[in-house]
């Protein structure tokens, strides 16, 4: 194995900022906007439908201005990170691997999550690429930014659909990580059983590739 690229969102860092920050800007409960995202999600829609329920017409870009414009902008600090996040890259990282940070967030979030100094090679965002997974061209854009073949690259994610299906399609290797609400509500798919490996934490990822037996195997 030679390259491990993660996805962001419920993978990495948590969403609780993001979308309390998005109720608090609609003026809603916070409880009323995750109780919708969950919803929308559960019904296999796009996770911005929560918004556009609450604000009927509404262009989440142009609002996505309007609050940076505002100082009220997406943000991201370490209390944000899982906290096994930062050892876990770093351990991966020192062992060899070519580690990389590729998921389905703003040119924003790529900005600040290179800002933390994570011990990552590189950060993409699905916006800096015009391209959101599923869709195959992420992934082949994930592989190219890893630099090594998709036998050779395991792709991390929490969201069976977006995550383990597209990247098993692709010919990469995958672990699904059974953390965020995405991960639990799917958890007994057929997408999720694709999975080479599921974990439960990034410490689990880094004893598959560091441990004593250094095999990759399921």
């Amino acid at each position: 194995m030679e390259s491990v690229v993660f996805d962001i969102g419920s993978t990495l860092v948590r969403e609780d900022r993001y979308w309390g920050s998005w109720a608090d800007w609609l003026g809603v409960p916070r409880h009323t906007l995750s109780a919708l995202v969950g919803a929308v999600v559960a019904q296999g829609r796009d996770d911005g439908d929560a918004i556009r329920l609450l604000r009927p017409g509404v262009d989440i870009d142009v609002e996505r201005r309007a609050r940076e414009t505002a100082g009220r902008g997406e943000w991201l600090d370490e209390s944000d990170l899982y906290p096994d996040v930062r050892s876990a890259l770093g351990a991966l990282r020192e062992s060899g691997l070519r580690v990389v940070l590729a998921g389905n967030q703003s040119l924003r979030m790529g900005e600040l999550l290179r800002g933390m100094g994570l011990p990552v090679d590189a950060v993409a965002t699905s916006s800096g690429w015009g391209v959101v997974k599923p869709d195959p061209e992420f992934f082949r854009r994930a592989l190219e930014l890893g630099g090594a073949a998709p036998g050779d690259t395991v792709y991390v994610g929490d969201y069976p659909a977006f995550d383990i299906r597209p990247a098993k399609a692709a010919g990469l290797r995958a672990a699904h990580i059974r953390r965020g609400p995405w991960a639990y509500l799917w958890a007994d798919t057929a997408d999720a059983a694709m999975a080479d490996w599921r974990i439960d934490s990034l410490s689990e990822l880094v004893e598959i590739v560091t441990g004593p037996s250094g095999a990759w195997s399921p």
